[in-house]
């Protein structure tokens, strides 16, 4: 699944490089997510299967500092881009007419407003998802299981929910 995510932002990412009709805000946004979304998998993924291989879930301090600051700064990159996203959308839709005006390329850096749903829904809910289980049962494997659903099953899903989004426009 980890290989197919980054197959899959690897593929959006040469998309939209290579083609100059798709340098428009909403592209020039998921250019970026796509970039950021395969360093917050890349952050946690890697060391997960090896634990996982080799059934020692050991992590040094300065090594869990590292990913856990990596983790929350690619978190946080991802929250930020889907908020651009969304205003983006949401001008597109509700002001067609004003849409060049509010959303040109000086200004696509300054809009975080609100969350694009789909994939809000799906990154928090597993997120919960993660909390609630690791609360309620103390196995490591279905907190490995919850935890492997929390990184690479939303990032796996994300690129095709992209794909479908923009199958609409």
């Amino acid at each position: 699944m980890y290989i197919l995510a980054l197959f899959g932002y690897l593929l959006i990412i040469l998309t939209v490089s290579s083609d100059s009709h798709l340098h428009t805000p909403m592209y020039f946004f998921l250019f970026y997510l796509s970039m950021v979304d395969i360093g917050f998998i890349s952050t946690t993924v890697p060391s997960l299967i090896v634990d996982i291989q080799t059934h020692c879930p050991v992590i040094s301090y300065v090594g869990c500092l590292t990913q856990m600051s990596l983790f929350i700064i690619f978190a946080c990159m991802d929250a930020m881009l889907l908020a651009v996203m969304a205003f983006d959308q949401f001008v597109a839709i509700c002001h067609p007419l004003y849409f060049q005006v509010i959303v040109n390329p000086s200004g696509c850096g300054v809009l975080p407003l609100a969350s694009y749903l789909s994939i809000v829904c799906l990154f928090y809910g597993t997120a919960l998802g993660v909390y609630l289980s690791s609360s309620l049962s103390h196995s490591p494997r279905s907190n490995a299981l919850a935890s492997v659903m929390y990184t690479v099953a939303t990032p796996v899903l994300n690129p095709f929910i992209y794909r479908l989004k923009e199958q609409g426009h």
